[in-house]
């Protein structure tokens, strides 16, 4: 089975994402993962479709491991596990060096630009996306 290509994308964590106790807010995680996710799709896409595509979030499934403070740094590895039609299903780890902060399984769909109705990816755009070995 062939691997898809992960995209490493670094966190900057503002100050507006601590919270009262001391660490990131859990909704601060959401803004990081859909900034990966974007950027993911940016950097292996053709032109073209970057141009006629866009990607809305339909469910994110986080799970919390560790804490993440102000000073961190931090790093999100989104990994692209399937494409189904217009959807695209993800995995997006936040690490701190080597400890796990946060695993996030998240569904897209792809939207026609102008219509703003789903829309499949043509297979070599797909293809884009997988791992050269």
């Amino acid at each position: 089975m062939a691997q898809f290509a992960t995209h490493n994308f670094p966190i900057d964590i503002d100050a507006a994402d601590i919270d009262f106790m001391g660490h990131v807010n859990n909704a601060s995680y959401l803004k990081w993962v859909q900034a990966a996710v974007i950027s993911h799709w940016q950097r292996f896409a053709p032109a073209d479709a970057l141009a006629t595509h866009a990607w809305v979030a339909l469910k994110h499934e986080i799970t919390y491991r560790k804490p993440t403070f102000l000073d961190d740094e931090v790093i999100a590895t989104v990994l692209l596990e399937n494409v189904q039609g217009a959807r695209a299903f993800y995995e997006t780890i936040i690490k701190r060096g080597e400890e796990v902060l946060a695993e996030v399984k998240s569904s897209w769909c792809c939207l026609d630009i102008e219509t703003k109705r789903p829309a499949r990816l043509a297979q070599g755009v797909i293809d884009r996306f997988f791992a050269k070995d």
